[in-house]
């Protein structure tokens, strides 16, 4: 009886084993590239805005 028990312990024990994951690592055989097409607008609108700021300031005379 006692031999069972360990036998089906030992069975059990190489089964949970043998279905245990694995995990790999690989470095992608080509180079990651990453995109960077980005508009930079923003100084543009900033710079125009303090123009029409100084053409329309109250101070201009032109309203």
């Amino acid at each position: 009886m006692r031999l069972r028990y360990i036998g089906s312990a030992l069975l059990l024990g190489l089964l949970l084993g043998a279905c245990t994951p694995t995990v790999q690592l690989a470095a992608p055989k080509e180079p990651i590239n990453i995109n960077l097409n980005v508009k930079i607008e923003h100084e543009i609108y900033i710079k125009v805005d303090k123009a029409l700021d100084n053409i329309l300031d109250e101070s201009s005379g032109l309203f």
